[in-house]
């Protein structure tokens, strides 16, 4: 890869988030003692400044195919970053405390893109062994994976069962919320529930049925009304018509 220091400067001091920050203590390759210096850890790339507010970098560490661990230095807090090869620098840092000498080893050893790689790994085949587990391809495996059931599934466990539709009385549906319970059939109602501790509505009259003496009369009454309304319809239209005769004569002749 081919690096550009104004590229690698302006990454070093932009507003991008960076992983770790601090000062550390850096050995020097040529003479043994430490200079303090302020590293920022972005991705695979370890920068150090001579000052917090130095405006472009010392030196930069590309973390690829390094291993970081602890070292023996007549320092406290001291770890390496060593890197695979024979002629291959060593860097030795130490920390200004316990806690953050972890904070830093636990950053420099997952910056890499090769730990990185390993992670997306573990986590395709947990994806995988998930999908086998939920689809019932383990094979009778015990501790499979299931999905937890959603807040409308849970809800609905919870709920009671749905009434039974029966057949309709006065065209409303009647059901009883009881299971295996048999509904009389003069029992009837269009709405409620018949269970312990809920009012049930008074029973709906039974349909009334004509007798036919009932039917007779009616049609007896019926007959006649009609004969009455002829009767007056021609009477007051003989006196209609009569009335109008008068009054075209009238017409005709002013003198009568």
């Amino acid at each position: 890869m081919k690096l550009n220091e104004r590229s690698l400067a302006f990454y070093a001091t932009c507003d991008s988030p960076a992983d770790n920050a601090g000062f550390l203590y850096k050995r020097g390759e040529r003479h043994t003692a430490y200079h303090r210096r302020w590293f920022v850890l972005k991705g695979n790339m370890l920068f150090y400044f001579e000052e917090r507010e130095s405006r472009e970098p010392v030196g930069v560490i590309v973390l690829e195919g390094c291993t970081v661990e602890l070292c023996d230095s007549a320092e406290e807090f001291t770890f390496a970053i060593r890197f695979g090869g024979a002629k291959s620098r060593t860097y030795v840092l130490a920390a200004e405390s316990q806690a953050a000498m972890e904070s830093w080893v636990k950053s420099l050893s997952r910056a890499s893109f090769d730990y990185m790689r390993l992670v997306v790994r573990e986590l395709e085949r947990q994806l995988e062994e998930m999908r086998w587990g939920s689809a019932g391809g383990c094979g009778g495996c015990q501790g499979s994976w299931k999905p937890k059931p959603s807040g409308l599934e849970r809800s609905s466990e919870q709920l009671p069962a749905l009434p039974t539709i029966l057949h309709k009385e006065n065209g409303c549906a009647v059901w009883n919320n009881t299971p295996g319970a048999e509904r009389p059939p003069d029992t009837f109602s269009c709405s409620g529930y018949h269970g312990e501790g809920s009012p049930q509505p008074p029973p709906l009259p039974p349909r009334r049925r004509a007798s036919g003496s009932e039917v007779g009369s009616t049609g007896v009454a019926a007959a006649e009304s009609t004969s009455t309304f002829c009767r007056l319809h021609e009477r007051y239209g003989r006196e209609v018509a009569r009335l109008r005769q008068d009054w075209l004569e009238r017409q005709r002749d002013p003198q009568l």
